[in-house]
């Protein structure tokens, strides 16, 4: 199995991503229980969030071994956990905003849409990434899956504040992807530390902005609200991001934002086996749509990389 300068396989690196996929999936799943259960608001969702996956990753980050990571340049060092923080930041409070101003269907489309192609065009600019007659053909069968899973099941409507948000979390989205994949690439990027930071940063940035929402929301059910608090910061949070910074370093820009669009298609499984939503057409259709792309475009990635090296 082929690996890369930083000592991770690149067949792990698209384990690590899939699972962060599935796992990002149930967080709109718990989210809508939270919201059932509190007036918690969304801004304060995410603040609480990142609060406590950040407290889980400094436990983490003591109690378990480390890996060797390549010394840093400090400057290099804080530019890029500063830039990751605010790409996160950018990308979770804009897509809330998104959801609020133009519906989930709309919001998820726009902003898991536009993030593949931004990432392929920037990768493709900064980096010399090619995509390829697969990878094109992988990222259009995810998309027209994407639309079909959302849009297929209802109407939707499309206001150009919302739109504009959702490109804006699709840029923060695609910033993250492509600084953790550049400063990845010669393995002198500690991806443990650079999720520790970066969650750092994220919850000074939203701090703030919960504030004026209200931090503590009213519930009849606390012990309820608790534990879905910790399931959203351990799981969707702690693990999936600390998978996602680890995958986002070893492999390719484009290939990372394809495999990631699995979150929708969590959520569609989460929302038909457990929230009781109908199993249609569309969401089958969309489903295995995008499982195809997933999967064609991680066996084509496994393929480039065992082949070179060097390129993974």
């Amino acid at each position: 199995m082929s690996t890369v300068a930083s000592g991770l396989p690149v067949g792990r690196g698209l384990l690590y991503l899939i699972v962060a996929g599935a796992a990002w999936g149930t967080a709109g799943a718990a989210a809508s229980l939270v919201y059932r259960a509190s007036d918690m608001g969304s801004v304060a969702l995410s603040f609480w969030r990142c609060a406590a996956g950040l407290l889980l990753l400094l436990a983490a980050r003591h109690l378990l071994p480390r890996a060797v990571a390549a010394p840093e340049p400090r400057v290099r060092k804080a530019m890029r956990i500063g830039a990751t923080g605010l790409g996160l930041a950018v990308f979770q409070t804009a897509y809330f905003a998104a959801v609020s101003a133009t519906g989930l269907a709309v919001a998820t489309v726009v902003t898991l849409g536009a993030g593949p192609v931004l990432i392929a065009l920037g990768a493709r600019l900064t980096m010399g990434e090619r995509l390829g007659r697969t990878g094109v053909s992988a990222v259009a069968g995810a998309l027209t899956g994407l639309g079909v899973l959302v849009f297929g099941g209802g109407d939707a409507v499309v206001r150009p504040s919302g739109v504009a948000l959702a490109l804006l979390s699709a840029a923060g989205y695609s910033a993250m992807t492509l600084l953790t994949r550049y400063w990845g690439r010669d393995g002198g990027a500690d991806a443990s530390g650079t999720t520790v930071w970066a969650f750092a940063v994220t919850t000074l940035c939203l701090l703030p902005f919960a504030l004026m929402e209200g931090l503590v929301p009213q519930t009849a059910e606390p012990a309820l609200l608790v534990w879905l608090l910790v399931y959203i910061a351990a799981i969707p949070t702690a693990l999936a991001y600390a998978l996602y910074f680890a995958g986002a370093a070893v492999v390719r820009s484009a290939t990372v934002s394809v495999i990631m669009l699995l979150e929708p298609v969590s959520a569609a499984v989460l929302a038909v086996t457990l929230l009781g939503e109908q199993l249609t057409a569309a969401t089958l259709a969309g489903t295995l749509l995008m499982l195809g792309s997933v999967a064609g475009l991680a066996v084509a990635e496994t393929r480039a990389a065992r082949a070179d090296p060097a390129a993974g």
